[in-house]
């Protein structure tokens, strides 16, 4: 809601496909892919990591394999055969990744992080993160565009929720408001889901297509929210974390 002490705006781009019109240089971009890759990368800097370097092609990422980098890759949720491990944040337990530097690469979250260079700034949100992002955008005075990684340019609902819960935190600081009918409808759709989040997940196609492939161990884990207060942040070509 636009009051008249607004001075930010927050906006929710549902899809990748569409962010060409949401693009703006000087705005804050929060990437959410829940399900699983910024639930994955949160836990990977809560474990120690050094960098992610998240890559858009496989074929990037099968070069820096090539070179001795530790490679975390995966499409349709399935391990790559050249691959370490693939994006269960499980997979990026201390042992795994600690003080090392993971290639990364997935079906829809790290093309979304490329997508959204060129801005002020580039984080990755989660549930596991909520509320740490959410207080940092709010101190960075500056407009805020949520990209909701989707489903190979479609729109999923477990971004869009987060997105909603984004949304829902930042407009409690009156000096934001929202005048984009996607980040109300965000909204509309946290507020209907929040009281039983787990259930509301049941519906969405990613957890069916991640119990039908046994993948879906991570659901819980991935919408537990505040765990960190880690915030993941695009430096040039890598992921490190704000300090």
């Amino acid at each position: 809601m636009f009051t008249p002490e607004s001075q930010f705006n927050v906006e929710v781009c549902f899809s990748p496909a569409l962010y060409p019109s949401f693009h703006k240089a000087e705005a804050i971009v929060l990437v959410t892919d829940i399900l699983r890759a910024s639930s994955a990368i949160c836990t990977a800097f809560m474990n120690g990591v050094e960098k992610i370097i998240p890559v858009e092609t496989l074929e990037e990422a099968r070069e820096y394999k090539s070179k001795g980098y530790l490679v975390a890759a995966e499409r349709d949720g399935f391990v790559m055969d050249f691959a370490d491990f693939g994006n269960s944040p499980f997979n990026f337990s201390a042992e795994t990744v600690r003080n090392k530097t993971i290639v990364y690469s997935t079906t829809n979250g790290t093309q979304a992080i490329h997508l959204a260079t060129g801005t002020q700034r580039v984080i990755i949100g989660s549930f596991l993160n909520l509320t740490a992002s959410c207080n940092w955008l709010k101190s960075q005075n500056k407009n805020v565009i949520i990209l909701c990684a989707g489903w190979k340019s479609k729109f999923n609902l477990e971004d869009s929720l987060h997105a909603g819960a984004v949304v829902e935190q930042m407009l409690q600081d009156s000096r934001f408001n929202t005048i984009c009918d996607s980040a109300n409808a965000s909204l509309d759709l946290w507020k209907l889901a929040k009281s039983d989040l787990l259930k509301y997940i049941e519906k969405t196609a990613q957890r069916n297509r991640l119990r039908k492939n046994k993948l879906d161990d991570v659901i819980e884990y991935c919408l537990t929210p505040d765990i960190t207060d880690i915030i993941p942040v695009l430096e040039n070509n890598y992921l490190t974390y704000l300090k």
